[in-house]
């Protein structure tokens, strides 16, 4: 008898914990946000944020108002969409409202590479040095070095001015993320290949197979965040990551020439933490991702919303040719291609603004905090909710300010000088006649800023400026619409394209 009592207590105890583990208990306490659990236990809205987590949103902002608890995947999560409450959620202490939680599983996920308490301090010290300030003119001129030989090195040649036809999103992804991969990670040294012109001709062809393996991984990346991937699938990007791994391994990056001082440091301060070597690899892997997943689409954009408006266009052209001109560079036949410094990318405020609309239409992070401590949120109409302990707090720019029709005019038009006012300054934007500090989030905020934000800022104006200076260029099918976007790639940086669009390019001279 004492047995079955033991059994039976031992089953209800059970059925109770997988039912607590289900969110069946989960109940609405005093003060906290509405609650919405969804209809299917555990999985919650998983499957419908999943599909497009924007219109998810927009329901449920509509359903239950600018804050909101929803159940996904078994884990709580409570969205604010006041963006005048931003500023209380990404200022929050550690302690309370936690980044790196989120972070570590993704990059755990991801990469195969496992956080050491000083990683954060790490890169964040060693970005300070080499991805701002002089650290950063450095890699400018390294990266303009990558565009040299990538899209620059037969022009001198005297080329003929005939049309070449190229798919945009791949040409523009494939250049940008080259030119990235070697002013980070270093160029062939001349002396194994033989000569300077055969260590840049390893550099091309090296370059371009990594970026073939980059994109498969690429379009792996959503799904393998959110660890749904089918098996076929899941074994395809355990090889790419083991490739990778290999081919950053640290003993091949240590044997080229010219490595960033941010990756080399980096790799230094891991191995004096005791990282092994393995696990350096795996960091040098989240590197690249993080430094190259979305300087290439972005770049894409940019180039696209300006060959869909001639008016914008000409304006930014017009800015980058008078700027070649201050610095007495000329771009003709038979002459060296210019040399783009940092100083004359501070020179564009027209090129700033069109990236910063470029941004606000088409980059979507997700800023994910975990709430460590039970902690009191008040929203800028005065209502104070309670955020819970174990649950994770989540702000999704995209649609709270940067597609906002309260923040910005024709929210869904790209106007290449919105952020900028006729004498160059930059302009302010209001909601309901209050200044706003948060008006465009591509880089995230606070703590969690994106550290290499000035150095993608850089590649990219370096990119489009090399494009509108060296070449003419015009769709091939002018009339069609701009592309929709890949809505599997919500949350995770900068948006992708369903389908081609078609460019041609030639030397201007």
């Amino acid at each position: 008898m004492v047995l079955w009592v033991v059994l039976l207590c031992t089953l209800v105890s059970s059925l109770l914990g997988g039912l607590y583990v289900l969110g069946v208990f989960r109940r609405q306490r005093p003060n906290e946000p509405p609650l919405d659990k969804g209809t299917v236990p555990w999985l919650g809205h998983l499957l419908e944020f999943r599909k497009d987590c924007s219109e998810f949103l927009k329901r449920m902002q509509n359903k239950h108002g600018d804050v909101f608890t929803v159940l996904i995947g078994g884990h709580y999560f409570t969205f604010v969409m006041d963006p005048f409450s931003f500023g209380t959620i990404v200022k929050e202490s550690r302690s309370k409202l936690d980044f790196r939680t989120s972070a570590t599983q993704l990059v755990v996920q991801a990469f195969g590479y496992k956080p050491i308490e000083a990683t954060y301090n790490i890169v964040h010290t060693s970005s300070i040095k080499h991805l701002m300030g002089d650290g950063l003119t450095v890699l400018t001129q390294a990266t303009m070095e990558g565009f040299r030989k990538l899209l620059l090195f037969n022009l001198s040649s005297g080329e003929k001015r005939v049309w070449q036809e190229e798919n945009l999103f791949h040409y523009c992804y494939n250049i940008v993320f080259r030119a990235g991969y070697l002013a980070l990670y270093g160029t062939e040294p001349p002396q194994a290949s033989g000569s300077q012109e055969k260590a840049e001709e390893q550099d091309r062809l090296h370059s371009n197979q990594l970026f073939q393996e980059f994109r498969k991984y690429d379009r792996l990346f959503p799904r393998l965040a959110y660890a749904v991937l089918p098996p076929k699938d899941k074994r395809e990007a355990e090889r790419l990551k083991r490739h990778f791994w290999n081919v950053l391994s640290v003993k091949k990056v240590w044997q080229k020439d010219n490595i960033s001082g941010w990756i080399s440091d980096q790799d230094k301060l891991l191995a004096e933490n005791g990282v092994p070597e393995y696990m350096r690899e795996r960091f040098m892997f989240m590197l690249l991702w993080a430094s190259q997943g979305n300087t290439g689409p972005t770049a894409f954009w940019l180039l696209l919303y300006l060959l869909k408006h001639p008016e914008a266009l000409r304006a930014v052209r017009d800015e980058v040719d008078k700027v070649l001109k201050e610095s007495g560079q000329e771009v003709k036949a038979g002459s060296p291609p210019v040399t783009v410094t940092r100083d004359m990318l501070n020179q564009t405020p027209l090129l700033d603004s069109a990236l910063e609309e470029t941004l606000r239409l088409v980059a979507a992070p997700m800023l994910v905090r975990a709430v460590l401590e039970d902690t009191s949120l008040r929203t800028s109409s005065g209502t104070e909710f309670t955020l819970r302990r174990g649950d994770r707090v989540a702000l999704f720019p995209h649609i709270s300010v940067q597609m906002n029709p309260e923040i910005h005019e024709e929210p869904h038009k790209f106007k290449y000088d919105r952020f900028v006012n006729p004498d160059s300054t930059r302009r302010d934007f209001y909601r309901n006649g209050k200044k706003l500090k948060f008006v465009s989030m591509p880089w995230g905020a606070g703590v969690s800023t994106c550290p290499g934000r000035f150095f993608a800022t850089a590649e990219m104006k370096l990119f489009v400026f090399l494009m509108l200076s060296h070449f003419d260029l015009e769709l091939v099918h002018e009339e069609e619409e701009i592309p929709a976007i890949d809505i599997s790639r919500w949350g995770f940086g900068t948006m992708q394209p369903v389908r081609d669009v078609r460019f041609r390019h030639r030397p201007r001279f």
